[in-house]
């Protein structure tokens, strides 16, 4: 490994979890597209669809601890959300992270485009209303809750992501669950996913060791600033960045594939 090598890495790994912690998601959504693109244009070798999707699992169960922990107080995690998408989406994502090395190097491309573009149209979803509501006074469906985190888990075990891309808007146009209160406890239940996703990975090989320490330690750097930032940017401003980004990396996968 050369230093620009782990510059290059070491960014990479740090703009993403610094938006990981701001927006409540793991960040893979963001690295994934940055891994598999930007280090052959610094002149460094590509890393494989199955490597990209291993270090970002790594990186991403590091990356929302550091955002869990920033959000610890002030009542933005609700206990019995995490609970109940946690434990559906860490069984879904064990059986998408050991059933994503049966897959081709397209396959797991196509799953994640699939996935973005899906995300992408669900964050331009009007959502009145939302942010009136007392964090005291939220209610949601458990069992649709539970469902749809577990189909959540599978996908994102298979691309090598803990999902919260697709949980932040499932939780802010489904289940109605405030903004901010949305980004703390998609990182909490994004936690618990990337452990199950993560297990897949290390025991089916798909790691590579180096450059996720490297992700790892801007990880740990940057989520928390990001959910300093979080906690003060309007929710709005929120809203429309992740709906960007998820738009911008939906059309950068599907070009790449057409």
């Amino acid at each position: 490994m050369d230093v620009s090598f782990i510059i290059v890495i070491f960014m990479i790994g740090f703009i993403g979890s610094y938006i990981s912690g701001m927006l409540g998601i793991g960040g893979s959504i963001i690295k994934y597209p940055m891994l598999l693109y930007i280090p052959p244009l610094f002149g460094l070798a590509a890393f494989s669809a199955h490597e990209v999707s291993g270090i970002s699992a790594i990186q991403v169960f590091f990356a929302t601890i550091g955002g869990v922990w920033a959000y610890r107080k002030g009542g933005y995690l609700n206990k019995s959300l995490i609970g109940t998408m946690g434990a559906s989406i860490l069984i879904g994502s064990l059986i998408g992270g050991y059933g994503s090395r049966l897959m081709s190097e397209s396959g797991i491309n196509i799953t994640y485009g699939m996935l973005a573009l899906i995300s992408a149209v669900m964050m331009f979803i009007p959502k009145k209303g939302l942010d009136e509501v007392s964090f005291d006074k939220v209610k949601f469906s458990t069992w649709l809750a539970a469902a749809l985190s577990f189909i959540v888990g599978v996908g994102s075990g298979i691309v090598g992501a803990a999902g919260a891309f697709l949980l932040v808007p499932i939780m802010l146009v489904v289940l109605k669950i405030p903004t901010r209160m949305t980004i703390a406890s998609s990182l909490a239940i994004t936690f618990i996913s990337s452990i199950g996703t993560t297990i897949g990975k290390i025991t089916t090989g798909q790691v590579d060791y180096w450059p996720a320490l490297i992700m790892v330690v801007a990880s740990l750097i940057a989520s928390p600033l990001g959910a300093l930032a979080g906690k003060k940017i309007n929710t709005k401003v929120l809203q429309a960045t992740l709906a960007a980004l998820i738009l911008a990396t939906a059309v950068k996968i599907w070009l790449e594939l057409i």
